[in-house]
């Protein structure tokens, strides 16, 4: 046997890998940077495959289980991984698999009936909740999970909003940096447009909620088959995690007119959160111009130099931070 490391499969052996993977009742995912094959002679013994520091679709022939292929396997993603600058992994298997990956010292994170999300630091998220400053208020605990890209005059509705009907807010900022603005960039206008706000503290969601690894297809802008199963797997981690360590009771959306992800994920939000204790609160988007404000449109008026019309959908606060780091 001998394993190779594909950064791109193609022809032949992407056709046998798409079989294999079949065979063990997974579905091809286009989400994948570098895939791992062992090959016995000219068929495939065993798979695995990475996205940035996720690692998923890893199966063993039957025939050659017992053989210690998953982790051969997830030892050679680690070292590819690592290699690339990823500190900490997380993996997605089936439940039924999850003692098998445990071995291999990841722990459980979130779960579906259909799949199970694991990190490879144990307590992770537990450890990463515990360096967000609790409120020691009591009553009515809010929450608001944004990109902000950039931060609006929407965003900034929507926080004074939730705030005025909240003992304290907590308003998450994706860490993820796939956006057109920063992380960083984004924290800060989203800091500055809400400094005015006593009872809001701004916090960044770090790798676990609406990330890579919670919820991969967010970041493309389109739904596939797995993004009903990532709405859970999100949720999940937040209420989890969040909600108890901080008191949460409520979460509150913006409504969604435009992007029909972000409008299947607020609707997943609708469905499970209740059930699970945490009240969602969904407010009607801010309009202007005789239209709702969106951060796209706002991009795009910001490449165009649209100065008249940015004023009417960002505050000042972020209007003068994009002049100061030269991005408008």
């Amino acid at each position: 046997m001998y394993t190779e490391l594909i950064s791109r499969l193609s022809g032949a052996k992407l056709e046998k890998w798409i079989s294999f993977i079949h065979a063990a009742g997974l579905k091809e995912d286009n989400l994948i940077e570098k895939t791992v094959i062992v090959w016995n002679d000219d068929e495939i013994a065993a798979v695995g495959s990475r996205y940035n520091n996720i690692l998923k679709l890893i199966a063993v022939d039957p025939a050659h289980r017992g053989e210690d292929l998953t982790s051969t396997v997830v030892s050679e993603l680690r070292k590819d991984a690592f290699s690339d600058g990823y500190r900490s992994l997380f993996l997605y298997t089936k439940p039924q698999n999850e003692s098998i990956f445990s071995s291999l010292f990841f722990y459980p994170l979130a779960r579906t009936s259909d799949v199970v999300l694991l990190e490879d630091k144990k307590d992770g998220v537990t450890q990463f909740v515990a360096t967000i400053t609790k409120t020691e208020c009591a009553g009515r605990i809010g929450s608001i999970v944004m990109n902000a890209n950039p931060f609006t005059l929407g965003h900034q509705y929507l926080v004074e909003i939730a705030a005025r009907e909240c003992d304290h807010l907590y308003v998450f900022v994706l860490s993820e940096d796939k956006s057109e603005f920063s992380s960083a960039d984004r924290f800060e206008m989203v800091r500055l447009g809400t400094k005015h706000l006593d009872n809001v503290s701004v916090v960044p969601t770090g790798p676990y909620l609406i990330s890579s690894a919670t919820f991969p297809t967010y970041f493309l802008k389109e739904r596939d088959n797995s993004t009903e199963v990532q709405c859970k797997l999100d949720i999940e981690v937040f209420v989890k995690h969040f909600v108890p360590a901080l008191g949460i009771t409520h979460r509150y959306v913006g409504s969604e007119p435009f992007s029909p992800l972000t409008n299947q994920y607020n609707k997943a939000l609708m469905e499970n959160l209740p059930r699970m204790g945490v009240e969602l609160v969904e407010i009607e988007r801010k309009s202007a111009s005789d239209a709702p404000i969106s951060a796209s449109r706002v991009r795009r008026l910001i490449d165009a130099k649209e100065m008249d019309e940015l004023s009417l959908l960002l505050p000042e606060s972020t209007i003068n931070y994009l002049r100061q780091k030269e991005l408008l």
